[in-house]
């Protein structure tokens, strides 16, 4: 339509605890005025620049956060069968771990026979973040220094009725202590009872649950491990669902990061599967 031009632009921000901006813009003809076409040019360039102003503040919340998965390969992580996850096995293999369109995948590889997936550095005081889309059904979790066997701080990933999301539970040798959850599943991924054992009241009221956790699309889960006695904190998509610090040091002060298919009946059909996995190492200034 000659003798037309873009303008009157409208934006609106979209964030989730401010680590992604987007700008929509919503165009309207209006005829211009004579002598005023340059004025295009100038729209256009304000749009340039308030795009890359939001790009930039999405790199500034991801500063630091270094890739341990390439999206293609299992390079840097290795199976571990040495938990008690891998009795089905007699401790020869840790489940099935393959990567599928660009995701960590994991399942058992004979009926009850589960493992850890464990990076090959070790990790002292840091924060991970990563996305998460699993089946409803396989006991999952996020292994926190972990060591071969299994013994580790783990930000849970139990994604299965009666199941929880980033509570924190002592794994292996650490005796199941603590288990501190603030909700629990029922046996629809879209029900969540609350529970009162925990350090932190339940962020999110149970109803909103299906709109705040998003069931077959991917999500953000995100531990933070500083210290030792460690302070263990976690959050799901954005929002703070657990901080609890030890009182006794109990455990190495670094230790792997892991991924887990759990044990026990026959989960060969169902999947866990991790992508954009990302650490910050931290020290004590950054603390």
């Amino acid at each position: 339509m000659p003798g037309w031009r873009l303008c009157a632009f409208q934006f609106r921000q979209e964030s989730r605890d401010m680590r992604t901006v987007q700008l929509r813009l919503r165009p309207r003809l209006v005829y211009p005025p004579p002598m005023k076409i340059s004025l295009l040019g100038s729209c256009l360039c304000a749009t340039v620049v308030l795009a890359s102003l939001s790009c930039s503040m999405a790199q500034a919340t991801d500063e630091g956060f270094v890739p341990i998965f390439d999206g293609k390969t299992l390079q840097g992580w290795h199976p571990s069968a040495q938990t008690g996850h891998s009795a089905a096995s007699r401790h020869q293999s840790g489940g099935k771990w393959v990567v599928v369109d660009g995701a960590i995948t994991g399942s058992q590889d004979i009926p009850g026979n589960g493992g850890i997936l464990i990076t090959d550095a070790q990790f002292h005081d840091y924060e991970i973040v990563l996305e998460m889309n699993n089946d409803f059904g396989p006991d999952s979790g996020l292994f926190l220094r972990s060591t071969e066997d299994g013994t580790a701080y783990q930000a849970m990933i139990d994604y299965h009725p009666n199941g929880n999301l980033m509570g924190v539970y002592g794994e292996g040798k650490l005796g199941g202590k603590p288990a501190l959850m603030n909700f629990t599943f029922t046996d629809k991924v879209t029900v969540i009872i609350p529970q009162t054992n925990s350090p932190v009241a339940l962020p999110v009221l149970p109803q909103s649950w299906p709109f705040f956790w998003r069931h077959g699309q991917w999500n953000e889960l995100r531990a933070r491990i500083v210290h030792n006695p460690p302070t263990i904190t976690t959050w799901i998509n954005g929002v703070k669902f657990m901080e609890w610090t030890e009182t006794e040091k109990r455990h190495p002060d670094a230790g792997g990061i892991a991924l887990q298919v759990h044990g026990g009946g026959d989960y060969t059909k169902q999947f866990v599967r991790y992508r954009n996995l990302r650490v910050k190492k931290l020290d004590h200034t950054t603390q």
